[in-house]
C-alpha cells in the first residue's frame, strides 16, 4: 500500500535535540506515515537509539559513517521507496502542529511543482526569519530569502521561490527519482539549491507555503561560519553554477560568477580566512571536469526555457 508521507531526519551527534523533534512530529494535525532517522555515524548512536525507541512510529537508519547530508538523505530516500511525497527536517528544526498539514495541502493543491518550502523562523527569537525558500542569484550566489529580516508581515503569501531549503521541505518522490536526488559529490551545503535548480530544469519548480513553519536553530551541529561550513559552501557554489546554469546564461553571468568568487577571496584574505577560502576554491576547480561532464547530461535533458530560469533567477515569477 502506498505511503503518503515519509519524515526523514539526517543527524549526526545531535541526540540532545531529537526527541523534542520527534514531540513536536507527535503532535502533527496530519501524522507522517513514516519517520525515518538516518544517522551520520554519531558518537552518541546508543543515545539516539534509545530516543527513537520511545517513538513508535520511528525507525532508525544507522550508516556507520558520516557520508555527509546528500548521501544520507539519498540512502533515506531510497529507504522510502513506497512514498508519494518525501518531507525533509533538520534535527534542529522544530515544526509547529500544522506543518505537514499545510505542506500536503500545499502538494495537493499544485500538482505542477516538484519542490515545497517551509517559513523558517529563528529558534532564538521568533520575530526574525530564518527562511523563506531559497534564492540563487545571476552570479550563482544562494541565499536563503528573508534571512534575519523580520518577521512580521513578510513574506506571507505563497507564491514561486527559486529552491526550498531542505532543513525543512517536501519533495515529490517521482521528481527525486527522475533527477537522481542530490548531488553526494557536495556532501553538505548548497546541494539543496543544487537539487532545486535541476528541478527547475525539469519544468518541476518550487513553491513557498508560508503557512507551513518551523523554528529553525540553523547550523547547529556545524557551525554558522565555522571552516566547514565555509569550505563546503565555497567549493559547491560554484560545481552549482557550472551544472546547472543554462548555456546562454552561463557565458553571459560567467564574469559576474568570477567576480563573486574573487571578492569572497580578497575578502576572505582580510577578514583572516583566507586559507580556507583558498583551499575551497582550489578544490572547486579540481572538479571543475566532473562537474562539466554532469552539466552535459543536465543541459541535453533540460525542459525549461532559459526565460523561464531567468525569470526565477531574478525573482519575477508570481502564482
Amino acid at each position: 500500500m502506498a505511503v503518503r508521507a515519509s519524515i526523514i531526519i539526517v543527524t549526526w551527534n545531535a541526540a540532545p535535540l531529537i526527541a523534542d523533534v520527534l514531540a513536536a512530529l507527535a503532535a502533527q494535525t496530519v501524522r507522517p506515515d513514516r519517520i525515518l532517522v538516518v544517522d551520520n555515524g554519531s558518537d552518541d548512536l546508543a543515545q539516539l537509539t534509545e530516543t527513537v525507541a520511545r517513538f513508535p512510529a520511528c525507525e532508525l537508519l544507522a550508516l556507520g559513517s558520516n557520508t555527509g547530508f546528500a548521501a544520507a538523505n539519498n540512502a533515506g530516500i531510497a529507504r522510502c521507496g513506497d512514498s508519494e511525497h518525501i518531507v525533509l527536517l533538520n534535527p534542529d528544526a522544530f515544526p509547529e502542529p500544522r506543518w505537514l498539514e499545510a505542506l500536503l495541502a500545499a502538494a495537493d493543491a499544485h500538482p505542477q511543482y516538484g519542490s515545497f518550502a517551509s517559513r523558517m523562523l529563528d529558534h532564538a527569537n521568533d520575530t526574525l526569519l530564518d527562511g523563506a525558500g531559497d534564492t540563487l542569484s545571476l552570479a550563482g550566489k544562494p541565499r536563503r530569502r528573508g534571512y534575519g529580516e523580520p518577521a512580521s508581515g513578510r513574506y506571507q503569501s505563497p507564491e514561486p521561490v527559486f529552491a526550498a531549503c531542505a532543513a525543512a521541505a517536501l519533495y515529490r518522490r517521482a521528481d527525486l527519482e527522475r533527477t537522481g536526488g542530490f548531488d553526494e559529490r557536495f556532501f553538505c551545503y548548497v546541494e539543496d539549491v543544487d537539487l532545486g535548480f535541476r528541478l527547475l530544469l525539469q519544468n518541476r519548480p518550487c513553491r513557498y507555503v508560508p503557512d507551513a513553519v518551523v523554528r529553525h536553530m540553523g547550523s547547529a551541529l556545524t557551525g554558522r561560519r565555522s571552516d566547514f561550513s565555509i569550505y563546503h559552501g565555497q567549493r559547491n557554489l560554484v560545481g552549482n553554477y557550472v551544472k546547472n546554469m543554462p548555456p546562454l546564461l552561463f557565458w553571459l553571468c560567467l564574469p559576474l560568477h568570477l567576480a563573486l568568487n574573487a571578492g569572497y577571496l580578497v575578502a576572505a584574505a582580510l577578514t583572516g580566512r583566507g586559507a580556507v577560502m583558498w583551499r575551497a576554491k582550489r578544490d572547486a576547480v579540481r572538479m571543475l571536469p566532473e562537474m562539466w561532464r554532469s552539466r552535459r547530461e543536465i543541459q541535453a535533458a533540460r525542459q525549461a526555457s532559459t526565460w523561464t530560469v531567468l525569470r526565477y533567477l531574478g525573482g519575477r515569477v508570481r502564482s
